[in-house]
């Protein structure tokens, strides 16, 4: 076996870790190491508030969102199919995350990312990778826009200070919750969101080294501490957080590495530790499906956008592989659901990194700021988070491309597209993506149909040679599936009564499905019924093979399959001769 063939092999196989075998295989070396050091560094600090952010917006302590990035940031990175996915924490799980939090708990949504871990190492085996470019675009940038709005929506009370405001998962019920609210707006929390805002929106600009979300935080941090010396109370972590472990406790960040414990110990919405039976598997599994749904579209997605960037190839299965193992583990830690994030992906690429050991360093980062900044990171503002999140939110809602796309998709995309917007805002990406997907491929088959027609010729070549007296032509173009092939088939069964021979042409018929397949025999025995016989013409060999499995077999004097039209209209004249 030839050497290429053997790596086209390799790279369809889904073996856990394949990103970073590629990047061993040409070649590590010590500078290739300093470069992903210096990449690693650069994205734990951007992963450090985003993870804490993200988290908070999910409905759980902040430091769920930095164990995900310690844990299943490293995982991931090591097992598989990217060299330069960043995966943790994401803004497109705050959608789904937040209900499963308000109804099951910190301790139901670990189960729940669990069981999406499962799913996602069952699709990779499966070699379902590739299956993620059959979602059509507007589904997803519709679901992505709506994404972006709710997360927006969410953060509004922390960014005004608004009171008393216990947002559910209705974003009806949140708006109606906000306006009632916005009596108790205050002007501390607003003018240091404001500020956040700002910084995070004019810091770019500079150019410096120092990532904006780093230096808008630590603006709108010291200017939360500015205000407490003065007196004025300001709603920070440590001020919103508590924790306690093994007999110590505190408030903000706890000090510590994550440390073991099963995700069914900890507690559900009631506060109490979880009782895992039958019906709460059966009430997580549809929210598990969906977590594994969108974290195989995002990690792959982003993975194909990373590709773009850098002239590589990742592996879709070692991918959803790695994505999955990766969210089976960290539950145990503590963590919440990771998938690879586009932005800090990008930001991986851009600081030079080279393989997955980049991510490995990144997680470490994060690990070093939970030990050792814990305090610090405790006085960051809640208005300040809510700030970056407006940044996440407004970047992921892609409002560039939903509008281009309004302007120049077809009317049948535009219709997808705002359906799954409109139903991700005002209800849920599960319901969203669903029915997205059936009306992309209601639409998609309503296109194949047009393209599948039958048409009765006069000729049965280009000289235009007359067709014997007795014999009907037609010539049958287009795939025949379920949604075309009664249409295209009924035209057939308009023949006249002079008709003896009936020959199909059917050399540009690529497909047969079943509901073709019956359509066919239906024909043929009304045909036969008519004492009318039936030629075949063109027909590939395996869609032979599929009428034949079918019953419909070579009959002498009656049914026949033949390849050209020249031998089809012979064979039509000696039937009519011995007629």
């Amino acid at each position: 076996m030839s050497r290429q063939r053997r790596s086209s092999l390799d790279f369809t196989f889904p073996l856990p870790g394949r990103a970073l075998m590629d990047a061993w295989r040409e070649g590590y070396t010590w500078a290739k190491c300093k470069r992903d050091i210096m990449a690693g560094l650069t994205i734990g600090v951007v992963a450090v508030p985003l993870s804490m952010a993200l988290a908070i917006a999910t409905g759980v302590p902040p430091q769920h969102g930095l164990y995900t990035a310690i844990v299943a940031g490293a995982i991931i990175a090591l097992t598989g199919g990217s060299r330069f996915n960043i995966s943790g924490p994401t803004a497109a799980f705050v959608v789904i995350l937040f209900p499963i939090v308000a109804e099951h708990g910190l301790g139901g949504l670990l189960i729940a990312t669990l069981m999406a871990g499962i799913i996602l190492v069952a699709l990779g085996l499966s070699r379902l990778g590739s299956l993620i470019q059959y979602v059509p675009y507007p589904v997803i940038l519709g679901f992505t826009a709506g994404i972006g709005v709710v997360i927006a929506l969410l953060q509004i009370p922390d960014f005004l200070g608004l009171s008393g405001v216990a947002l559910s998962d209705s974003t009806p019920h949140n708006l109606l919750l906000i306006f009632q609210a916005l009596p108790s707006l205050s002007p501390v929390a607003l003018c240091i969101g404001g500020v956040t805002l700002a910084t995070l929106l004019l810091w770019p600009r500079l150019n410096t080294p120092i990532p904006a979300p780093l230096a808008g935080l630590m603006v709108g941090t010291l200017l939360a501490m500015l205000l407490a010396a003065l007196g004025v109370e300001v709603d920070t972590i440590a001020s919103r957080f508590q924790w306690q472990i093994e007999g110590q406790s505190g408030s903000g960040i706890p000090p510590f590495a994550p440390s073991f414990s099963a995700p069914w110990q900890l507690p559900g919405a009631d506060g109490q530790p979880l009782e895992v039976n039958f019906a709460l598997i059966q009430s997580l599994l549809g929210p598990a499906l969906a977590i594994a749904l969108l974290a195989a579209i995002e990690s792959l997605l982003c993975a194909v956008v990373a590709d773009g960037l850098t002239r590589t190839r990742h592996d879709p299965n070692a991918e959803l592989i790695g994505q999955g193992l990766g969210n089976i583990v960290v539950p145990f830690f503590g963590g919440i659901t990771a998938t690879a994030a586009l932005a800090r992906t990008a930001t991986n690429i851009k600081s030079g990194a080279f393989s997955p050991l980049a991510a490995v360093v990144h997680s470490l980062v994060v690990l070093l700021a939970v030990v050792a900044l814990a305090g610090v990171l405790g006085q960051v503002p809640m208005a300040a988070l809510a700030a970056l999140l407006f940044i996440v939110a407004w970047n992921m809602s892609e409002a560039r491309h939903f509008v281009h796309t309004l302007k120049s998709a077809p009317g049948s995309d535009v219709a997808v597209l705002v359906i799954c917007f409109a139903l991700t805002v005002i209800f849920d990406m599960v319901l969203a993506v669903a029915v997205g997907i059936g009306l992309a491929a209601a639409l998609f088959i309503r296109r194949m149909a047009k393209l599948t027609s039958a048409e009765r010729l006069d000729a049965f070549d280009e000289a235009h040679a007359p067709l014997p007296d007795g014999v009907a032509l037609y010539q049958v173009s287009g795939p025949l599936f379920f949604g075309a092939a009664e249409k295209a088939i009924a035209t057939l069964r308009v023949v006249d009564r002079n008709i003896n021979v009936v020959m199909l042409d059917m050399r540009a018929v690529p497909s047969l499905d079943a509901t073709a397949i019956v359509a066919l025999e239906s024909l043929q025995r009304e045909l036969a019924e008519r004492h009318i016989r039936l030629i075949f013409v063109g027909l590939s060999t395996h869609l032979l093979l599929k009428l034949k499995r079918a019953g419909i077999k070579r009959q002498a004097g009656q049914l026949a399959a033949v390849k050209t039209l020249d031998h089809a209209t012979r064979l039509a004249r000696r039937w009519l001769e011995t007629r």
